[in-house]
């Protein structure tokens, strides 16, 4: 016979049933919906984890960004470019010093043309007027070839001095049109890009403090969500309760059903079944208030993930809604700088081209003319000694070499001109070299390179704008999945709602069953001695034994042999 059955014949079926099918129907809630509610709270866990390594995500990126530290290459780029028009200005003052040192040189290479002209003169006058002395027809075509020699290294200088003066005039053409351009455009293209990247410093910084913020709240919540996991152990505790009170009235039916128990009479076994139904309802009325008070706790915290995750929410929108505006525009605005940064970097470019050009053209030029130099001196030694000797082979003639001898030492007046103009434009290749040199340097300080430094910058800020913009995209998206989670588990965790009518109802059941007096049980000491401590030793908690020593008399628990608490009823009772 059950206890159900047992119960029927004191207090009617009906009500012993339906006391039974409610406990049971409430241990079987209590146990899914806290087992559903921790599945929930453990995957909002998993959400935020989530949420906050794509928040270190994003932190990384952004202190990737600043270690790159691209915005230190853009400024150094608005260096360089705000220093053009200096650098141009200094070129041009270079080519000009360069254009007047060339003059200087041509002036004394025109001066040698004109040397050799007239050297050229007084041989032909040598061989007209020897053209009867056998003697000095050979001379007079010798001295002939060695000034055509001269004359020739003199025109190539020449050449190349004008060669050389129509690429310094295009090169100073085109830099003066560059250096009026530079006033106009670069303090404005460099001032636009200082700006872009104050920007980018501030975007970068703006999104790191939002960052921030997500992460304390979503650490905060993450916090409550592991408090609420600890707190749902009083669906654990709720259920073994239940049970404990199903094994109560099953412990009851059994003594009931038992040789001592049929050794009762009918006064004595319903005075033991109302002594035990008290306890069932005290257990219950006692677990409920536990219940109640815990579960309202468990269900105001998860109710603050609300307001904690709106934030997440609005904070997480303000980062995408930061990096969609100002994101894209700094982005637009800084191709649009640098598109016009490059068109000035272009003409660059090309001044410095020229002016390289200038520079190699002017040093193979000065080492031409140090070469050409010494064979003008080498031609100009040998007109001299020519012409000495026959100055002394006219002296030897007599009259007859006289008009020869007069030409010839034209020839060596002339010659040693050339020597002066030589030794002048020796002196002035310092000079012109000084200047070359200088074109080189300002040169090197400029434009090369400049083109190549502002496409990096830009594309080390693109590539962080990019990573930024997909690591904000999974932020967004872990966001939204922990807003999505949390809303279901507000839902789901309202245990007050539904278990805790039915857990109210299995109480007001035992209560009524057991009525508003306590049994009168003197005489039952040695039956209580045995069914007490039966009952007391399911009890894991330290409150069920409180409420059992409060209904069954004390001293029948005493005198009653206890088994020792093994270790999860001692965790229980460090914890209850």
């Amino acid at each position: 016979m059950t206890y159900s059955t047992a119960l029927a014949h004191q207090t009617g079926t009906a009500n012993v049933t339906d006391i039974g099918r409610k406990l049971e129907t409430a241990r079987t809630q209590v146990e899914k919906r806290f087992l559903d509610g921790g599945s929930v709270l453990l995957a909002v866990m998993d959400v935020l984890n989530s949420l906050l390594a794509s928040l270190d995500n994003v932190t990384r990126t952004l202190d990737a960004g600043a270690a790159n530290d691209t915005t230190a290459d853009l400024l150094a780029t608005v260096s360089n470019l705000s220093d053009l028009p200096r650098l141009e200005s200094l070129r041009q003052t270079n080519l000009a010093i360069l254009s007047s040192s060339g003059a200087g040189l041509r002036t004394h290479v025109a001066d040698m043309q004109e040397t050799m002209r007239y050297l050229q003169t007084f041989a032909v006058t040598v061989k007209i007027t020897g053209a009867g002395i056998s003697e000095f027809a050979g001379f007079a075509e010798e001295i002939l070839d060695r000034i055509r020699s001269g004359t020739g290294e003199v025109n190539n200088f020449a050449g190349q001095l004008n060669a050389l003066e129509k690429e310094l005039k295009v090169a100073q053409t085109f830099g003066s049109g560059i250096a009026q351009r530079y006033e106009q455009t670069v303090p404005a293209v460099a001032g636009a890009l200082q700006r872009d990247a104050q920007t980018i410093t501030a975007h970068r910084k703006k999104l790191g403090e939002i960052a921030k913020q997500v992460g304390l709240l979503a650490r905060g919540v993450q916090s409550k969500v592991a408090t609420t996991l600890s707190a749902l152990q009083i669906g654990d505790i709720t259920r073994q309760r239940i049970e404990h009170v199903q094994s109560t009235l099953t412990i009851l039916d059994e003594f009931l059903d038992s040789d001592e128990g049929r050794t009762l009479d009918r006064d004595a076994q319903s005075r033991l079944q109302n002594l035990v139904h008290h306890l069932a309802a005290a257990q219950m009325v006692d677990m409920i208030e536990n219940f109640q008070r815990d579960s309202r706790s468990v269900v105001e915290t998860i109710a603050s993930f609300s307001h904690d995750t709106q934030d997440i929410l609005n904070l997480r929108a303000e980062m995408q809604s930061e990096d969609d505006a100002n994101g894209g525009n700094f982005m637009r605005a800084l191709e649009e700088s640098v598109s016009a940064a490059h068109a000035i970097v272009k003409q660059v470019e090309t001044a410095s081209q020229q002016a390289n050009q200038v520079s190699q053209s002017t040093t193979a030029t000065a080492a031409n003319l140090l070469k050409g130099i010494e064979n003008i001196r080498a031609v100009k030694m040998d007109i001299h000694y020519m012409a000495l000797n026959t100055n002394l082979r006219c002296s030897r003639m007599g009259e007859e070499g006289r008009s020869i001898n007069v030409v010839t030492a034209e020839l060596r007046f002339f010659a040693a001109k050339l020597d002066e103009s030589a030794d002048a434009i020796v002196n002035g290749l310092a000079g012109f070299e000084e200047a070359a040199t200088a074109i080189a340097a300002s040169d090197n300080t400029g434009g090369p390179g400049l083109a190549g430094r502002l496409s990096a910058a830009v594309g080390n800020i693109r590539g962080a704008a990019d990573a930024m913009e997909a690591e904000l995209a999974v932020l967004s998206e872990h966001g939204r999945e922990v807003a999505s989670k949390i809303g279901v588990s507000i839902s789901k965790l309202d245990f007050q709602n539904d278990l805790g009518e039915i857990l109210a109802t299995c109480a007001d059941d035992l209560c009524d069953l057991a009525g508003d007096a306590m049994p009168d049980v003197p005489d039952l000491g040695d039956v209580l001695g045995g069914l007490g401590p039966r009952i007391f030793k399911l009890y894991t908690m330290a409150q069920e034994r409180t409420v059992h020593q409060a209904i069954i008399p004390v001293g029948t628990v005493v005198a009653a042999p206890v088994a020792a608490a093994n270790d999860d009823e001692l965790f229980a009772d460090a914890l209850f």
